[in-house]
């Protein structure tokens, strides 16, 4: 199972602004499709400094063609979109996880 994450760092004059824009906007838009599934919204605890905190949005997704076709088709517009309401307040980066099977 691929987990596809992405880290936003928000500064701190925008923070519950954008935490409210995730929650209902962009990860419903996001998980709309289908191809990103079972989000997760998560606070970085050792992340806050005083410019602002970090926060990682995680979505599971089938494989990784599967989400090649999201960022294309949907991803990319929408990170966009993020980008153009909150210019350099927000920055943001992503990665690739896989769950690994733990035995019983």
């Amino acid at each position: 199972m691929i987990v596809y994450n992405t880290t936003f760092h928000i500064h701190k004059d925008i923070v519950d602004e954008c935490l409210e824009y995730l929650k209902n906007s962009y990860i419903p838009k996001a998980s709309e499709s289908g191809i990103l599934y079972s989000p997760y919204l998560r606070r970085i605890l050792d992340s806050r400094n005083e410019e602002g905190e970090s926060f990682s949005v995680q979505f599971y997704t089938r494989d990784i063609d599967s989400l090649n076709e999201w960022v294309r088709k949907e991803g990319g517009a929408l990170q966009q979109d993020l980008i153009g309401r909150y210019k350099e307040k927000i920055a943001g980066f992503s990665t690739l996880l896989e769950d690994i099977e733990l035995p019983k």
